[in-house]
């Protein structure tokens, strides 16, 4: 049964609008759409049927002003100026939280990120509708604690407010409304794999499974068994029949992680079931139909390994309905402070440190530096220096030291140093000399799965 709520929706983008109208209208009375926030006062002040509206989804950035979220503040008052006890909700494709909090402290009743997952749109908008008219300072509260609470979750938002990512979170928007098969290229730690559950959880998959395979950690011999499922007994270790993680994913999406390491055999069977939508586990007779998003992603050249021979051109046809190409964190510099911030609140919050700062001089050392492991290294530098900080100011002397070298001169440089094999080895040495050893670490600070570097560690005799 429908709810006896009117909602308004407000932003600048039709794909939203149409999205939100779509999905609300099957849970309330009635949901109307503004595109132009011009007329957000008037559209309050005599709404259809003379009855007021009870919540307002309202855009934080609009295309006059898509980064700073200020414009989506000064509609908000805006709105709660015209209709005071009108609950308002504020979505921003950016999840920026310390904006997020401004708004609440402003009079919004909650927010929530773009892209969202519809059950959680729903349940915010519940939420906002259920709460009783409140003064600033307990809205201040809740502000506070729901910062609180988003921080000290494992989800990492998509950041960013460079032109590049902006690019990516309209794409995940558009890719999102179809059932389009994906392929995410990348260097390592750009974000693949948040942009699958990003794509993933703005679809109409969002209630079903996301399921994720790191191809690169599977042996030969078992990567079939884990994608397909076997049968009890179909080889020594099958003590049970297994389902596999296409058939987990079914009505959901599954993003096959690490792509390229999957050997011609293998891209076969993978090509096959693909087309005909059906797997056959391991030790089984009878196919089996899954219905799947698929997702892939890879930090290697596949077209290059279709020019060599080790990937298959038909099977990168199929996957590759829709290609984003993800950018390197040294392109989008100017997310870099973003970033960041974010991670010294992620981080504090998560080992309960107060108080603690990233110097002037600090951040411009760290947005200056190119990043070769991009998000994931730079997250992995703010913990670390949370962690081991003694005072209030996080240290990074230590990063500086190990990773950001100064710019070799000319006569400083042998001509092998140019060798892209040569570099990748010796940056390997350095990284497992730094972590005495330790594989995980290492691979952690390098961008790379387990599985990668013990294959590089394997290539290169290390």
């Amino acid at each position: 049964m429908k709810q006896p709520y009117k909602v308004l929706v407000l932003d600048d983008n039709h794909d939203i609008l149409i999205a939100s109208r779509i999905f609300l209208k099957q849970h309330f009375a009635q949901v109307v759409t503004l595109h132009e926030p011009a007329l957000l006062v008037s559209t309050l002040q005599d709404p259809p049927d003379s009855l007021p509206f009870d919540v307002l989804l309202l855009d934080m950035n609009f295309s006059r002003d898509t980064q700073s979220g200020e414009e989506g503040l000064f509609y908000l008052k805006q709105a709660l100026k015209a209709q005071p006890k009108l609950k308002v909700v504020m979505m921003t494709a950016y999840a920026a939280l310390p904006l997020a909090v401004k708004a609440m402290q402003s009079g919004a009743a909650n927010f929530i990120a773009k892209p969202w997952q519809n059950e959680q749109l729903l349940q915010t908008l519940q939420q906002a509708l259920q709460q009783p008219t409140q003064h600033t300072s307990v809205q201040q509260s809740q502000a506070s604690r729901a910062a609180s609470e988003n921080t000290a979750t494992d989800t990492i938002p998509l950041l960013g407010d460079s032109p590049a990512m902006q690019q990516v979170l309209r794409t995940i928007e558009k890719v999102a409304a179809t059932d389009a098969n994906v392929l995410l290229l990348g260097e390592s730690g750009t974000g693949k794999a948040l942009v699958a559950q990003a794509i993933h959880q703005a679809s109409k998959r969002a209630a079903a499974p996301f399921v994720s395979v790191d191809m690169g950690s599977l042996s030969t011999s078992l990567l079939e068994s884990e994608l397909f499922g076997h049968k009890k007994g179909a080889f020594t270790d099958a003590k049970s029949d297994y389902a596999g993680r296409f058939v987990e994913a079914s009505g959901g999406s599954l993003l096959l992680d690490e792509l390229a390491n999957l050997a011609l055999p293998q891209q076969a069977k993978l090509l096959t079931a693909l087309q005909n939508r059906t797997v056959v586990p391991v030790g089984a007779s009878q196919a089996v139909a899954v219905d799947i998003r698929l997702i892939c992603a890879t930090n290697e050249n596949l077209y290059q390994a279709v020019a060599e021979g080790s990937f298959r051109q038909d099977l990168l046809y199929r996957i590759n309905t829709v290609e984003m190409v993800l950018p390197p964190l040294r392109d989008r510099k100017e997310d870099i402070l973003l970033l960041l911030d974010w991670y010294l609140q992620h981080y504090s919050q998560r080992y309960q440190r107060d108080g603690l700062q990233i110097s002037v001089a600090d951040k411009r050392t760290l947005q200056s530096y190119d990043w070769p492991g991009n998000v994931r290294q730079l997250a992995h530098a703010v913990e670390r220096a949370v962690v081991l900080a003694e005072g209030s100011m996080l240290d990074f002397s230590q990063l500086q030291s190990t990773t950001i070298a100064p710019v070799a001169t000319t006569e400083q440089t042998a001509e092998t140093d140019f060798f892209l094999e040569f570099v990748e080895e010796k940056t390997i040495r350095q990284a497992l000399q730094y972590y005495q050893g330790n594989v995980s670490q290492a691979a952690k600070a390098l961008g790379l799965t387990r599985g990668a570097l013990y294959r590089r560690l394997e290539k290169y005799g290390l």
